[in-house]
């Protein structure tokens, strides 16, 4: 069984890379956005980000035990994804955008000034990035910014998952 995670910033084109290589390799997407919902891992709601506050201990361990219960192949997707801790995890995709590009995603997702400063900010200091390399995950990263070629990331993740 092979395990493939997606994360980065909001807007980079994760859940887009992500489920068109779920269905290239036929495996199972699964959203961390369903994972919070089904294991009720809101714990508050900030009003100023208009956002959820998830337990990353909490999202890892149902990761987790959704990885050991699970008989497929997975895709995960999912900004936090990279707090499933690396032993579960083949390779970890880090997705990246222009900021210019990034900041025109966020406006068009409805986002507030507010958030959209943490998401570039997040974005700049390559926040995902760094959390999944103290992770110590295997990681490959795809950026967005103009699309991106299919076929070169199917041949560079086999190469990585060889």
């Amino acid at each position: 069984m092979q395990i493939l995670i997606f994360t980065g910033t909001p807007g980079t084109g994760k859940t887009f890379v992500a489920k068109k290589l779920a269905s290239k390799f036929k495996f199972k997407y699964i959203s961390i956005d369903e994972i919070v919902k089904d294991y009720k891992l809101s714990e508050k709601y900030d009003r100023k980000l208009k956002t959820k506050i998830v337990d990353v201990k909490k999202l890892s361990k149902a990761c987790i035990d959704l990885i050991k219960k699970s008989k497929e192949n997975l895709i995960i997707d999912g900004h936090l994804s990279h707090y499933i801790p690396s032993k579960y995890v083949d390779l970890c995709i880090i997705t990246k955008c222009d900021l210019r590009v990034l900041d025109k995603r966020l406006v068009k997702k409805g986002y507030t000034k507010i958030k959209i400063r943490e998401n570039l900010d997040a974005e700049i200091f390559d926040m995902c990035l760094i959390d999944a390399l103290e992770n110590k995950h295997q990681t490959l990263i795809v950026d967005t910014t103009s699309g991106f070629n299919l076929n070169k990331l199917v041949k560079q993740v086999r190469e990585r998952l060889k």
